[in-house]
């Protein structure tokens, strides 16, 4: 049994994986922000299911955009094996028509909010030698398309991130693992935050059209019993990632739908690792067995 911290747990893949992780016997901290108030709903829902089937699931409050809030959720976590930095959402539209502001909120919800959350658990990974972080991106963390580029440039900005700190936790004993979902039926699409300059978005008719036509695309996928749309298929990865040896982890996992990303992944995986090589550092991808 291990300890599972699941940032976002409100929704989508972090309630789904809440639940079923609980199941399999772990320890599962469900973390989301304002339990008493917009998401009391999944939080009593959770909290429920853990009593009626006696299962090691707690409801944490946790906003992954305050450092005290971090700070006072961790005075009830005592021990992290496995931190999943799920919580994040998608900001849509022209970039011209986003304020600085709304650009930094993007930024801080789904990377700022990874570091946070970083920061509060690899003190206790370090000390045990051992852990596992598996950080969400998207295959819009690898491609990109017009009406999305803030949305990019948080998921690019985890996939450098992660793929850094992979090297840097490794020879600690510590395991980083990417998870790249292609479009699932997870709140995602009616979650996505506009600008709030909707003249500037006007001019972009362009953009509109496409982010209307991906959504329609993206719904009618959903519908489809035969595409891979299932939030249980990004589930199922964590639980395989978290049952695979450490060390043994690839760096980049996508599921589902996956636009032509994993082609990428291909091609770009041979340049990782002779980078590696040309800068002495292979050594330190992936987690070391404690000495």
């Amino acid at each position: 049994m291990k300890s599972i911290l699941i940032t976002g747990c409100s929704t989508g893949f972090g309630f789904e994986a809440a639940k079923y992780l609980a199941e399999k016997g772990h320890h599962v901290y469900a973390t989301m922000r304002n339990t008493k108030a917009k998401n009391a709903g999944p939080a009593k829902e959770l909290s429920d299911f853990a009593k009626s089937k006696n299962l090691h699931l707690e409801v944490v409050d946790l906003d992954v955009t305050s450092d005290q809030s971090v700070a006072d959720a961790m005075k009830h976590i005592n021990n992290c094996d496995v931190l999943i930095n799920n919580a994040g959402r998608g900001f849509g539209g022209p970039v011209e028509a986003f304020s600085s502001e709304e650009c930094m909120a993007q930024l801080d919800l789904n990377v700022i909010g990874n570091v946070r959350m970083l920061k509060a658990v690899l003190p206790m990974m370090r000390a045990k030698k051992s852990g596992l972080v598996i950080q969400l991106s998207s295959i819009a963390g690898r491609l990109a398309v017009p009406g999305f580029g803030i949305y990019h440039a948080s998921k690019w900005a985890v996939e450098g991130m992660s793929e850094a700190l992979r090297y840097e936790l490794g020879p600690l004993g510590i395991d980083v693992a990417i998870v790249q979902p292609g479009p699932f039926s997870t709140n995602f699409f009616p979650g996505v935050i506009y600008p709030e300059d909707t003249t500037t978005a006007a001019a972009y008719d362009h953009v509109a059209s496409f982010l209307d036509t991906f959504g329609s695309q993206s719904m009618a996928a959903f519908e489809n019993p035969d595409a891979p749309t299932d939030p249980d298929l990004v589930v199922k990865k964590f639980e395989e990632l978290i049952n695979l040896p450490a060390g043994k982890r690839p760096l980049r996992n996508i599921v589902g739908l996956d636009m032509g990303a994993q082609s990428m992944n291909d091609v770009t995986e041979p340049v990782r690792q002779e980078m590696l090589k040309a800068f002495n550092i292979a050594d330190f991808d992936g987690a070391k067995s404690k000495p």
